[in-house]
Formats: C-alpha cells, structure tokens, sequence
C-alpha cells in the first residue's frame, strides 16, 4: 500500500495531488493515467506559486472519497491534515472561508463510510482555525456529521463546553438557534440526558423573545415538544416556559391550548386541578404519550412544593395528605421523596405531626423570584456590613484601651 510521506509543505501538498490523482486514474492504465497524473500535480505546482490556496485545496479534495475507501485509517488522517493545513497559508477570511467550505463539503458527503475518521479530521480541523465563525461553521458540521454518521457519543462531551464556545464564536440569534435545537434533538435520543436535552430545548425557545407572531410560530412545535417533555420529565421540576413568548402562543392557538393549560396547572396549581383536567382531557393526554399515573407522582410533589410556598414554614401531615390524596402511612415517604430530588429542606416531627420547612425550590422562576432574590441579597449583603462594622468597632476600642493603659504612671 502506498503511503503519503511528505518531505516539506509544498512536496506534502503535492504528494497528496500525485497520490490521490493516481488512486483516481489506476483502473485505466499506465497509458491513460500516467499523463492524467501529471497534468494534475502541474496544477498542483502553478497553485502553489500562484498562492491559489483555493484552488489547490479543491484539487486535493477531488479525489478524497477514494482515499477514504482505499487507504488506512492512519493514511486517511495524514493526508487531510495536510490538505486542512492550508487554511493557514492565507491571511484573507474569505478564502479561509471558502477553503472550509469545500473540505468541509467533503468530509460530510459520506457520513456512513468511517465516520468515526471523518468527526476526528474535523475536530483538528477546528483547532486549526482562528476565525470564530469558521470554528462554528465546522463545529455544526461535525456535529450534523455524528448525528447522520451515528457516532455522537464522540461530540457529546464537547455540549459540557457550549458556554464558553458561544462567547468565543460571537454568533447570531439563528446560529444559536441551529446550535442549540440540534443539540437538544441529539441528547433526546440518550434517555439519561433527557434533562440535558430539555435544558438546549428551552435556550433555543428563549431566543425568541421580542420576536414577532410570524417568527413566533417557526419554534410552535418546539414549543409543543417543550411542554410534553417537562410534564414527562420525572426529575425536572422548574422551567421558566410561562415566561417565554414562544411557549405563550399556544395559549390561545386552536390546537395547543389545552396543552399550554396543562402546563399553566402543572407550574401553578396543585392535584386536585390536574385531576379535574385530566377527568375532562384524558385522550390529549394519551395522544402525548403522557402517562396519567406518572402525572400524579409528579403533581403530587409539586403541589408538596407548593404547600411549603406558603410562608409558614410549617406544614401539617393532614394537610399534605388531603392535599396530595394520599394515606396516613405515605406521608412521610411524599416528603422524603421531595427531600431526595431537592425540592425541600425540612424537619419531620413525628412528634407533632408537622413538617418544618427551611427552604423549598420554586417551580416558576420569573421576575418574582428575581425581585425575591435580590431582597435577600441586599439584605446579606446589609448584615455582612453590620458584622464588619461591628468588628472594627470593637477593634478600634480595643486598640484605644491599649493605648490607655501604656500612658498609666506607676
């Protein structure tokens, strides 16, 4: 097998023309190939004088789809390092941009023939470049790569970093939109990152706000998915989806507002709402999937939250099985469970049969909880003020009593 062994940067680019010009041309003989071969790496060598980095790169992808089929894996990766190197011989963006774009076109044509291979090469093509938007354009199209190539177990790893990438690549409301919709459909297919992939759902519905109707309605099925996907999920129970526009067109929609209802109950209401729903809804509720038994477990620890929501810290065990609907004996396993996924942090006196809650976690997190939080803040920040204040005092009288007692004539 014949191995690409570059000598220097212009022979490597060349030796990669001269390989895969003669991998093109071996079935047709000597006699037909031989004058092919050569005419291709003259090209090669009138590209390279010319600092036609475009067209070289052109030339050495043509063929590429045979070098994959042919050669080794570690053949397979040399020589397209070589051919992804040349985005850095040329210092204008626009070129830069064109070269990705071709070597990218290529990479993904066949997603299906060694993808593993085909999501390495991009990925070092990515930390070949240094313009944000180059490095977006060849993230997404690793990622649409594993997605069709079926290896994204290879990219999810890099979702943990998105924070960061954003600030880097600096890209616009659609681009966000594409990244982060696409990220979600990925994660939805790993039932374990569920959570993950409802957390890339509502970004992508929170690019929305101060969109108009006709904007709007592109993210309604989103929007759909949205809220079926948090009724479902047995461990998220927060969102912010009532705040969001997206989500807020289905309230009057024809289709969905029944749905957007069950939401607005599941976030702001307690059990005995969602029963009296679901005894008028039952079919919209099994054309979602949703399961009517895994709704109650669900509702039945949001409405725990709710009950300790009231201000008094303090929640009789009557009132949380009246409210939840449950026996004497299931009480204390209701609010362990709630204790387990941190919706609450309280006491259990048996004693008296109440709960003493110390904290709890809203289901809604909007401008109230922010107002909320922010009085809390400038309220430690207010003590912490005293404390210091209280310290120095003391200090200063400290200090002076000292002073005091070194002036006393014995």
């Amino acid at each position: 097998m014949t191995t690409v062994v570059p000598t220097s940067e212009e022979d490597a680019a060349l030796s990669v023309v001269r390989f895969a010009s003669e991998l093109a041309w071996a079935d047709a003989g000597p006699e037909v190939a031989e004058p092919q071969v050569s005419r291709l790496c003259l090209e090669g060598e009138e590209f390279i004088a010319m600092g036609k980095w475009l067209e070289l790169a052109s030339l050495m992808i043509t063929s590429a789809e045979l070098i994959f089929s042919k050669v080794s894996e570690k053949d397979v990766e040399s020589i397209f390092t070589i051919i992804c190197n040349l985005v850095t011989k040329t210092e204008n963006p626009d070129e830069v941009m064109e070269i990705v774009k071709v070597i990218t076109a290529k990479l993904v044509q066949q997603p299906n023939e060694k993808p593993a291979v085909r999501l390495k090469i991009l990925i070092n093509f990515y930390n070949l470049l240094e313009t944000p938007y180059c490095q977006f354009y060849v993230y997404m199209k690793a990622l649409n790569l594993a997605v069709d190539g079926k290896v994204t177990q290879y990219i999810i790893p890099s979702f943990k970093k998105i924070d960061s990438f954003l600030k880097e690549w600096k890209i616009g409301t659609p681009e966000q939109r594409e990244l982060f919709l696409t990220i979600s459909n990925v994660l939805k297919e790993n039932k374990s990152m569920s959570k993950d992939s409802f957390k890339f759902l509502t970004n992508y519905l929170a690019t929305f706000s101060g969109e108009e109707a006709h904007v709007l309605s592109e993210a309604k099925e989103e929007a759909v998915r949205a809220i079926v996907d948090f009724v479902k999920a047995p461990d998220v129970f927060q969102c912010d989806l009532l705040d969001m526009p997206a989500v807020g067109q289905l309230e009057n929609d024809a289709k969905y507002a029944l749905l957007y209802q069950l939401l607005k109950i599941f976030l702001t209401q307690r059990l005995d709402v969602y029963l009296e729903y679901h005894t008028a809804n039952s079919t919209l509720l099994n054309d979602y999937g949703l399961v009517h038994e895994e709704c109650i477990a669900k509702m039945r620890l949001m409405s725990l939250v709710d009950l300790s929501s009231d201000g008094s810290g303090q929640i009789p065990y009557e009132l949380i099985r009246d409210t939840l609907q449950i026996n004497d004996d299931e009480v204390e396993l209701l609010v362990f469970k709630a204790i387990t996924a941190k919706l609450i942090d309280c006491k259990m006196d048996q004693m008296n049969q109440v709960v003493l809650v110390s904290h709890h976690t809203d289901r809604v997190f909007g401008q109230h909880q922010w107002q909320t939080l922010r009085t809390k803040l400038v309220t430690w920040r207010e003590n912490i003020s005293n404390v210091i204040s209280t310290i120095q005092a003391n200090k200063v009288s400290e200090d002076g009593s000292q002073a005091a007692q070194g002036l006393v004539v014995h």
